[in-house]
Order: structure tokens, then C-alpha cells, then sequence
């Protein structure tokens, strides 16, 4: 099977502009719609919660990294394995809040973002490999996700 290569030639500036607006469009609109509300402030959390203030800017600068992934991933083959585990992450990483915010559901939320973990780490396998910048883009978005899974899973553990 021959390896997808980056191609300059498809990334342009209209696929930027969507990308972008697909990842932070996104994951703002998601972000208000399930903004945490009386439940979340309810909650027992762990001593390392960050305070509320630093999710958004966190989250604008991962999604430019997310999103420049994924146009990198599309030039090297729009159906290529590597935008395969690109969309698995958008995908996940997108449903995470509903489920943790909207449903109430830390257990459930744990069980997606742990498969958004794995989906990451596969995808930054992938990109090692093929494309070393979008691989070095994901490290700070593993790290979060990583940080994440483990406040995600405190706060199941702190409130039975």
C-alpha cells in the first residue's frame, strides 16, 4: 500500500478558512450550548481542577492545532487512514461535552474520552511517520486530552 505524501498544491486558503471554521465553529457552538451550568459547580472536583477561565483560550488554541491536522491529513489523501482517525477525534472530542454537561453523564463521558485518548495516539502515530508537524501539532492536544481523562475520571470517582 503506498504512503500518503503531503500535497502543498491542496491545501489552500479556502480549505484553511473551512477547516478552521469547521474545528473552532465547532467546538465554540458545542462549548455555549453545553456551557457548565448548577450541576458542574455542584460537583465534587479534585484539588488540580483548573479554574473555569482557562478552558476557552486552552480550547481556541488546540482547535487551530486541530484543524491545521486536519487540512494537512486531507492534502496527504481525503480518504486516507490518517483523515479517518482525524474525523474519529473530531467526532469524539466533539461529543465528550454533551454527554459529560448536557446528560450529566461523567461515567459515560469517561468512556469517550478515553477513546478519544486512543484515537489520538493512533493518530499521532500515523502523522509521525507521514507528517512530523501535524504529529508535534497533536502533543499539546494529548497532553490536554491526557490532563482531561484524568479530571474526568476524579470527578466520577468524587461524586458516586
Amino acid at each position: 500500500m503506498p504512503t500518503a505524501t503531503l500535497d502543498p498544491a491542496r491545501i489552500t486558503w479556502a480549505m484553511r478558512a473551512a477547516f478552521l471554521a469547521l474545528v473552532i465553529g465547532g467546538g465554540l457552538t458545542i462549548g455555549a450550548v453545553t456551557a457548565p451550568g448548577e450541576w458542574y459547580a455542584a460537583l465534587n472536583k479534585p484539588w488540580f481542577n483548573p479554574p473555569g477561565w482557562i478552558f476557552g483560550p486552552v480550547w481556541t488554541v488546540l482547535y487551530v492545532l486541530i484543524a491545521m491536522v486536519g487540512w494537512r491529513a486531507y492534502a496527504a489523501g481525503p480518504s486516507s487512514p490518517r483523515m479517518r482517525l482525524w474525523w474519529g477525534q473530531l467526532a469524539l472530542n466533539f461529543v465528550w461535552s454533551p454527554v459529560f454537561f448536557a446528560l450529566q453523564r461523567p461515567d459515560l463521558a469517561l468512556l469517550v474520552i478515553l477513546a478519544l485518548l486512543m484515537t489520538l495516539v493512533m493518530l499521532l502515530r500515523t502523522c509521525w511517520s507521514k507528517d512530523r508537524p501535524s504529529a508535534l501539532a497533536l502533543l499539546p492536544y494529548l497532553a490536554w486530552v491526557s490532563f482531561a481523562s484524568l479530571l474526568n475520571l476524579s470527578i466520577f470517582i468524587l461524586n458516586p
